[in-house]
């Protein structure tokens, strides 16, 4: 029976897009790197920084991590509440914990950012813990994430049948997977259904209300 409920952030529960590619604007301005159009850097919502960066960018390791650093200059201070919740996303987290599931966090953005943000939206207190990364980069992937929710708040019982992941990209579903755990794809974030389908979800839903729907009656 499910009992727990692991939520992405970033293209789960806020849109997150003008906030991120701002960052990254910035950070590039500051090395000097050409801009790309806005819409290719919506590829960073979801992944860790670090290797984004030298996927998308080509940059080295050092040159990412020194990005990485440039971009949290913006982020932390406008670029985390350049962010907006998905329409339907509060009432969903009520009816969810109100039906007596228990709630949690687990995104590679880093923890404080995470925190600071669901205060933001009023969205905190819906949360049992809120999970995320590490600012030094030493629990940054999603299983790392998923598996530090887990045992940071003692779920022990954590198993395919009572522990559902929910997020929009691929790193959700493949950290749901290296933890023994169900996956649940959401379509109004940044992962399209192919990329959901492909790394492996157990469910994809189009809306908040259909993913209420379902998570009820399993």
């Amino acid at each position: 029976m499910l009992k727990y409920l692991l939520f992405d952030l970033d293209g789960t529960l806020t849109d997150p897009a003008m906030g991120i590619t701002n960052s990254i604007i910035y950070a590039l301005e500051k090395l000097g790197r050409e801009i790309p159009p806005r819409e290719s850097l919506y590829r960073f919502i979801g992944p860790p920084l670090v290797p984004a960066f030298q996927e998308f960018i080509g940059m080295s390791e050092e040159e990412a991590k020194y990005a990485m650093k440039l971009y949290r200059e913006y982020f932390s201070v406008k670029g985390l509440f350049e962010n907006e919740v998905y329409p339907g996303i509060p009432s969903a987290l009520d009816v969810l914990k109100k039906s007596g599931f228990r709630l949690f966090t687990a995104t590679s953005k880093p923890e404080q950012f995470a925190a600071r943000i669901l205060e933001h939206f009023s969205l905190d207190g819906y949360f049992d813990s809120i999970c995320g990364a590490t600012m030094d980069e030493k629990r940054v992937t999603k299983t790392d994430v998923i598996k530090f929710a887990l045992s940071s708040n003692e779920i022990t019982d954590a198993s395919a049948e009572n522990t559902l992941m929910i997020g929009d990209r691929k790193h959700d579903i493949i950290g749901a997977k290296d933890c023994g755990l169900s996956s649940m794809g959401v379509l109004w974030g940044y992962g399209s259904a192919e990329e959901l389908k492909e790394s492996g979800a157990d469910i994809i839903v189009n809306t908040p209300e259909e993913m209420i729907k379902i998570i009820s009656d399993m």
